[in-house]
């Protein structure tokens, strides 16, 4: 496995639609435990509510009339039969695994995009069969109020919309609440036909229609009638979408949850099936009445006749008819909508990379089947039917013999992996089979090979789908279903949560994936939206399939690739364009002499779009290699910014290094400091007893030879005098600069007052002062001055530069000013000392702050001194982090600067300046 290379985490943010998963309803998740809240039954109930779409009855009267009884009968009948048989396995997988149809559809042989194909068949399904039932809708609005069809197909369109903004939550009370209703309005007409009528079964089952075969059975027109019916084999995707909810099977009551899958699974086309042999009978029933070939496939017009034999008044015939299909138009349409916003949610989130919600896509949907209604999709109702079925048959086939074959056999998985990280981008076994056998079909539907494969080329369909997803699964060792194993979240029953590392929500293990680009784990639609990846974690994989490396063989690699996304792009809009015109034309009524034209002038004028298609094809690809260059190279600087960071990782890891070795040595330096501070202390102790004993002893001999006695010696004694006390105070300063070096300083738990300190300095300084003949000028702001420090230090550092002062100016003055100061990029106190004595040399000035440096030998035998002040107040300002300055000039005097921080918590009052006073 090559070494994947990571990128920076974005939080990818989704707005309120996608976040409020009431509203999203998991629309590209699998849907998790702790959602799927609802019984068996009541799901049941909801899925059963779907099948109470009309056209059902309208596609079971187009088909009697255009075949007769017996080859629609018998067509009904097989197809519902095999439709069940498929419709089985599905049901099962999606309940099981709680999956919706696209999901199920990934893991179940057609790979990661190979399902979006798949989804586009879907949401064509669901917009279809909704612009059906809005037509139905439409009608009888048109003969119950007058209301033009095309107000009706903007009425019927916008009424289900707030219906399914809030998916199945809100879909679920509504097919409770509408479900009796629509029981009894449905049954009420055929109890009272049965009763009034005996015979109008008998009208039935001998009705020709407009059937070529008379009432008779034709093997032909049996095939042909079952290409409409097999069209409905796709309503199982709508069951799954509410299966999906069931909640996992409990102990002893397995029976009810196999029941509500039957019955709200396969067991929909039970039901299904039997509406079409209605709208059968309605038809043949309307037509017996009086009513014209034409209008007896509209469901309001059988019902009409219907509740003839219920109520004799014709206002309560026509409102208890329009009810029935207004009940019944909602009852199916909010399914197909909420099934076509899953559908295309999931096409375009792989296409975009982008997800604005659910809600988003239901609107779109409707707007398709509102653009559909205008085309007249009614009046066209059986050749739509018939070649859409050649396509999603196959689709169907291909899943059913995945689900029913491969996977006991082994030659798949036989767990259902539903996620991108897993996944191969295109599985030949799905993609392949369904189209193979829908070309070889739709070939099949046009006439190509004649009269007998276009009649069956339904189930030619079905059977080629069948046979060829295991054969492509035995060819390729079923090697295309798993790209990357999942090792990290398999796909289980697992309980708990664990929040993605992009949206950062927390989901259930079966929608996690573990992402290596952003190292961390991933939930499913973040997995599906991020197009930064470019499927990074699959490097390894054989991704691009037979038909790309046949092309990257034969040309260059680039060029194949445009090449191979020209031919996709262009055929599938083609292909689109296509089936737009082939519906105006089929919904254009114009007389059959001019049919010949009208089939000509669409010809020419497709020809010419298919060139603008070709232009935009080719200018789309393009664009997709633009961009495909400019993510390489950001790609390219990821990859460099990433060496980058590992380089910069190293460094920090040898500062870290240098750093501890730093605190180490820091650490022996500082015991050592310590240790010198303890003996330096034990030293002071031995010495200070014999100095005090010779100064004191020196101090008697002093005074008694001041009264008389040992005049001779007088002078002698007070240089011992004088060498003792100097000798004790070097011992004292040189204990003071050990302990200031060993870091033995605290902050006071309390505030004091600068401005007391400064008044106890400045007495005691004040007779050194008058000695010299100075005076003391003391400049200070107005109110107290709180600090956090050592009190005893800050009076030390004070004393030590107000006596040198003193020392070294003689009858002049001594400045001590305090203010406000912020050079140390915070608070401060700036306190300044000046003095108009002799200065200090430039010599003297580079070694002033050293130990045992003083102006000169003289002056340090005239006034005394250990030559340590000047070092401990630097060391003590340090070590309080502010700084100490000093400006000289000979013969003219010095300036030492002090400033030092205001720490967290001191506070200051005003800072204006009193008039300075001498002495004050």
């Amino acid at each position: 496995m090559q070494l994947i290379k990571q990128i920076v985490r974005e939080r990818r943010e989704y707005n309120n639609w996608v976040a409020n998963e009431t509203m999203e309803d998991y629309s590209l998740r699998y849907a998790p435990r702790t959602f799927r809240k609802w019984s068996p039954l009541l799901l049941a109930n909801t899925a059963l509510g779907g099948i109470s779409f009309l056209a059902l009855e309208a596609i079971g009267g187009k088909l009697v009339i255009e075949y007769g009884f017996q080859n629609s009968f018998w067509a009904i009948v097989v197809c519902s039969a095999i439709i069940f048989l498929t419709g089985l396995p599905i049901s099962y997988y999606s309940a099981k695994y709680n999956l919706d149809m696209d999901l199920l559809t990934r893991g179940a042989g057609f790979g990661y995009i190979g399902s979006t194909i798949t989804s586009l068949i879907y949401a064509s399904f669901t917009f279809i069969f909704f612009a059906l039932e809005a037509s139905i809708m439409a009608q009888a609005l048109e003969l119950a109020f007058g209301l033009p069809l095309s107000l009706g197909y903007l009425f019927s369109s916008l009424l289900i919309i707030p219906l399914v903004l809030f998916g199945v939550t809100l879909i679920n009370k509504f097919q409770l609440w509408t479900q009796p209703l629509w029981l009894v309005l449905m049954v009420l007409p055929f109890l009272y036909v049965h009763q009034k009528d005996p015979g109008a079964l008998a009208g039935w089952t001998s009705f020709a229609g407009a059937s070529p075969s008379g009432s008779g059975f034709d093997p032909i027109l049996f095939g042909l009638a079952a290409n409409v019916s097999f069209s409905l084999i796709v309503q199982i995707g709508e069951q799954v979408d509410y299966l999906r909810f069931m909640p996992d099977p409990k102990k002893g009551k397995r029976w009810g949850w196999w029941l509500a899958l039957l019955a709200a699974g396969p067991g929909w086309i039970v039901l299904g099936g039997a509406k079409q042999l209605a709208g059968a009978f309605l038809a043949s029933l309307a037509i017996r009445h009086g009513t014209s070939l034409d209008k007896a496939v509209e469901p309001v017009r059988m019902y009409l006749t219907g509740y003839e034999y219920v109520f004799s008044q014709k206002n309560l015939v026509l409102a208890a008819a329009v009810a029935f299909v207004i009940v019944s138009q909602v009852k199916i349409n909010v399914t197909n909508a909420y099934a076509g916003s899953l559908a295309w949610s999931n096409f375009f989130s792989r296409l975009s990379h982008s997800h604005p919600g659910r809600v988003v896509w239901l609107v779109f949907n409707v707007a398709i089947a509102l653009l559909l209604m205008v085309f007249g999709v009614f009046h066209t109702l059986d050749k739509v039917l018939a070649l859409y079925s050649n396509v999603a048959i196959a689709w169907i086939g291909a899943i059913v013999a995945d689900l029913v074959v491969n996977k006991p056999l082994g030659l798949s998985p036989r767990y259902i992996e539903f996620k991108r990280a897993h996944l191969y981008d295109i599985n030949p076994v799905g993609v392949g089979a369904m189209g193979a056998a829908s070309v070889v079909s739709m070939l099949c539907y046009a006439g190509l090979f004649g009269t007998e494969p276009k009649a069956f080329s339904s189930f030619i369909a079905l059977g080629l789908a069948f046979v060829l997803a295991p054969v492509i699964a035995i060819v390729t060792k079923g090697r295309y279903y798993i790209a990357r194993e999942n090792t990290h979240y398999p796909s289980n029953k697992a309980e708990g949560s664990e929040p993605c590392c992009i949206c950062e929500h927390a989901y259930e293990p079966q929608d996690m994936a573990h992402c290596p680009v952003y190292d961390g784990p991933i939930c499913s639609l973040c997995c599906t939206l991020d197009g930064r990846c470019h499927d990074a974690c699959k490097d390894d994989a054989p991704r691009s399939g037979i038909v790309a490396a046949f092309f990257a063989d034969k040309l260059a690699p680039r060029l194949g690739a445009r090449f191979i996304r020209f031919l996709a792009i262009f055929s599938a809009i083609a292909g689109i364009a296509a089936l737009l015109f082939w519906l105006f034309y089929q919904g254009a009524e114009f007389p059959k002499t001019e049919r010949a034209h009208l089939y000509t002038t669409f010809v020419k004028l497709y020809a010419a779009v298919v060139v603008l298609i070709g232009v935009g094809a080719w200018w789309l690809v393009l664009s997709w290699e633009s961009r495909e260059l400019v993510e390489e190279e950001l790609d390219r600087q990821n990859a460099e910014l990433q060496q980058e960071i590992a380089e910069h990782k190293k460094t920090e890891a040898a500062l870290s290094l240098a750093r501890a070795q730093a605190e180490a040595h820091a650490k022996t330096a500082e015991n050592a400091s310590q240790a010198k501070s303890q003996f330096l202390a034990s030293m002071s102790h031995e010495l200070r007893t014999p100095l005090n004993a010779i100064i004191g002893y020196s101090e008697m001999l002093t005074e008694e030879a001041e009264d008389g006695g040992y005049e001779g010696a007088v002078p002698d004694l007070k240089k011992i005098h004088q060498a003792g006390k100097q000798l004790l105070a070097l011992i004292n300063d040189i204990l003071d600069l050990s302990k200031i070096e060993a870091s033995r300083m605290v902050l006071s738990p309390e505030p004091f007052d600068l401005q007391s300190a400064l008044d106890e300095v400045r007495g005691t300084v004040q007779p050194m002062v008058d000695k010299n003949g100075n005076t003391l000028v003391l400049e200070r702001p107005e109110g107290p001055i709180r600090m956090f420090a050592d009190v005893t230090r800050v009076h030390q550092i004070l004393n030590n530069l107000l006596s040198n002062a003193a020392k070294f100016t003689s009858e002049g003055r001594i400045f001590l000013r305090v203010a406000k100061d912020d050079s140390l990029g915070r608070a401060g106190v700036r306190i300044e000392v000046e003095d108009e004595g002799i200065g200090i040399s430039p010599e003297q000035q580079a070694r002033l702050f050293q130990p045992f440096s003083q102006a000169d030998a003289s002056t340090a035998r005239k006034y005394g001194g250990t030559g340590l002040g000047l070092s401990i107040v630097k060391r003590l300002v340090e070590l309080m982090e502010g700084k100490v300055t000093m400006q000289s000039e000979q013969g003219k005097g010095t300036t030492f600067t002090v400033i030092l921080p205001l720490r967290e918590g001191e506070t200051q009052g005003p800072m204006s300046m009193r008039t300075p006073t001498p002495g004050a």
